[in-house]
């Protein structure tokens, strides 16, 4: 046999252009419909494969950052404005102001970040949409014991509230992604500390 006839001809590849199979089962298999999107988010938050890797990128990783983002970056603007005016209907309406600014802004953030066409995470207008309302969630939740007429209760109420949110968080991370419990709340808590100190910083100038 010559050596013409034991070489194959291979077509070119790079590493540009190469996807895995798995990778490239993935993406195929993404829906390319908002409404087949949906209709695939709704399927794997009621199925009881809640470890797939589908579903933690797709729902799970963009609602914890938007958990996140809601339950902690809003801590400072509402505490400050709740310690220097003493009135909780004021502190109410700048927390809801914050919930919705940062629902807003955290929903295109995750929208406009990654289309999902290479990553597989699915469509962003989806990912989006659920991003943004975790975090008004998040934002939305210790604003609303500022509907308590007396500041001293509301904010009592609102310490409750905020320590539900950051022991839920620190759940989700250790039930999806395996992190350490007790690591996960020191890393959760240690965040929401340091907010709620520039909070009382600003709200005692």
């Amino acid at each position: 046999m010559s050596l013409e006839q034991k070489s194959k001809v291979v077509p070119p590849r790079t590493v540009e252009n190469h996807t895995p199979p798995d990778e490239q089962a993935e993406v195929e298999q993404t829906p390319t419909s908002i409404k087949g999107q949906i209709r695939e988010l709704i399927h794997a938050a009621t199925s009881h494969d809640d470890q797939s890797h589908r579903f933690l990128l797709r729902v799970v990783q963009p609602g914890l950052a938007g958990l996140m983002d809601g339950s902690v970056s809003t801590l400072a603007p509402i505490f400050a404005t709740a310690f220097v005016t003493q009135k909780p209907l004021t502190a109410f309406l700048v927390g809801m102001a914050s919930a919705t600014g940062a629902g807003i802004s955290m929903a295109f953030s995750e929208a406009l970040s990654d289309d999902g066409e290479l990553t597989g995470r699915g469509s962003p207008v989806v990912r989006g949409g659920i991003t943004g309302g975790m975090t008004f969630l998040g934002g939305a939740l210790h604003t609303l014991p500022f509907l308590i007429a007396n500041i001293h209760i509301a904010l009592i109420v609102a310490y409750v509230v905020v320590a539900f949110e950051l022991v839920i968080i620190s759940a989700i991370r250790h039930r999806y992604f395996k992190t350490s419990w007790w690591i996960s709340i020191v890393q959760v808590v240690g965040s929401g500390a340091l907010v709620f100190a520039a909070a009382f910083i600003f709200g005692s100038a």
